[in-house]
């Protein structure tokens, strides 16, 4: 009986482990291929570069309703993959990436930076830029 326990404690704590590193990679902690950038750096980056490319990758009703960043394009994440030409010109630019908490817009940075963008993904998403009480458009 005694085996038994110790292969039940190592299976438990492998799972752990598991849902662990599954945790910090869906979060872009580890193993992401592009980076992070805090609200307000990103703030102060749109504030010196009014043209910088600024992506949601939201619903258009989360777009609407819940107001978006100075000049954010509007692309869902679900739609992200097949209108990745109208984000062509700015391939060689960096991108500010952006969702609701920041979940979504991993995935979108792991997409772009796949397909040879520069994505800078917005830690927290727009929920950590309201509450850095940074300026949303309506």
């Amino acid at each position: 009986m005694k085996k038994f326990g110790n292969f039940s404690n190592l299976f438990v704590g492998l799972l752990l482990l598991i849902a662990g590193l599954y945790f910090l990679y869906s979060k872009g902690i580890i193993l992401a291929n592009f980076e992070r950038v805090k609200p307000a750096v990103a703030y102060e980056m749109i504030k010196k570069d009014p043209d910088i490319v600024v992506l949601d990758v939201r619903t258009d009703q989360e777009y609407r309703q819940d107001g978006h960043l100075k000049g954010a394009k509007l692309i869902p994440l679900q739609d992200l993959e097949e209108r990745l030409g109208e984000l062509e010109p700015y391939k060689k630019r960096e991108i500010l990436v952006y969702c609701r908490s920041g979940h979504r817009s991993v995935k979108a940075s792991r997409l772009l930076a796949d397909r040879g963008f520069k994505p800078l993904n917005i830690d927290g998403g727009i929920i950590g830029w309201r509450d850095a009480a940074l300026p949303i458009l309506k």
